[in-house]
């Protein structure tokens, strides 16, 4: 086994308000491995995006990191000031960020979008070796150099994404943090990004993060799968473990609510909603909703334990 690139422990990000902390992300720990591509999953609210924010340290107030550690090699990014953070941010950990329609900036070329993040790191090069820089950054993710001469509405959702995407890996991260990359854009051009991100980060030999709640996307392209619920970790293991045999009872409603070419018309969803993290239920907190629960569900909240198979569930049942 490799030093992880990445660990997270035992990380806890709160939102304050007035009638108390949302726990946005309450423990989580996992380790990333250099190369490899990890999955983020969970329904909407179960803190995957708040997870990146933190790891890039974006958290705004309300929103507080209230403890535990995120080590980048043996840098802990919690505890930086924000001009180390700065420096750290896009050389070594950077986010391809949801929605690319509004991370551009509208009024400014994409040549000169390329080029701040260069030279925020203190990168200098004469105007020649700039043009050649930002020209192989946009061929490392399949576009023209004439791209670097447009601005942002000139181009598709799809060349907008990838232009996100070359930002991102412009100073060679260690890390790159996907947050539901291709969620505005139609499949083909997924398969398409997704494709892009993989080459990539196979090129660079960096580590990536995905967050998403498209359990078909994750099995193509990641190699291990951390499942949230509520703020904490589920279930995590490798994508094929996990789809071969969940272990926690959601993760297997997870799997199951994917449509099937055998059961035409029978789509299976998860009974109930998620829970308020404001005033979250006693337990575990997917016992309300849960199929398989027991006696001391409601009373005791389960730990996350290694088993056998390698995967790791925070469940009663086992």
């Amino acid at each position: 086994m490799s030093t992880p690139v990445l660990r997270v422990n035992d990380l806890r990000v709160y939102y304050h308000t007035a009638r108390g902390p949302v726990k946005a992300v309450d423990g989580v720990s996992f380790a990333l491995e250099p190369g490899t591509r990890l999955g983020l999953v969970g329904e909407s609210g179960s803190g995957k995006s708040t997870m990146a924010l933190a790891l890039m340290r974006m958290i705004k107030t309300p929103g507080r990191i209230e403890g535990g550690q995120m080590l980048l090699g043996d840098t802990d990014l919690a505890r930086l000031d924000e001009e180390a953070m700065r420096q750290v941010r896009l050389s070594q950990i950077s986010m391809i960020p949801q929605g690319a329609m509004n991370s551009l900036n509208p009024v400014v070329r994409i040549r000169q979008q390329i080029a701040d993040g260069l030279r925020a790191h203190g990168i200098k090069l004469t105007g020649k070796e700039l043009e050649v820089r930002i020209s192989q950054v946009l061929e490392w993710v399949d576009l023209e150099p004439a791209v670097a001469q447009m601005f942002p509405h000139e181009l598709s959702g799809g060349m907008k994404q990838r232009v996100c995407i070359a930002i991102a890996i412009s100073l060679r991260p260690k890390v790159i943090i996907a947050d539901e990359p291709t969620s505005a854009l139609d499949v083909v051009v997924q398969r398409q990004v997704m494709e892009t991100i993989k080459r990539v980060q196979e090129e660079l030999g960096a580590a990536v993060i995905l967050i998403g709640h498209d359990m078909g996307l994750m099995v193509q392209f990641v190699d291990r799968m951390v499942v949230m619920y509520a703020g904490k970790v589920a279930e995590m293991g490798t994508i094929r473990g996990m789809f071969t045999q969940p272990m926690h009872p959601y993760t297997q409603l997870l799997i199951s609510s994917l449509p099937q070419l055998e059961s035409k018309g029978e789509l299976q969803g998860i009974p109930g909603i998620a829970p308020s993290l404001l005033n979250p239920p006693t337990g575990c907190l997917f016992h309300p909703r849960c199929p398989k629960v027991m006696d001391i569900c409601n009373k005791k909240t389960p730990v996350l334990q290694q088993h056998d198979s390698g995967q790791a569930v925070a469940c009663h049942l086992y």
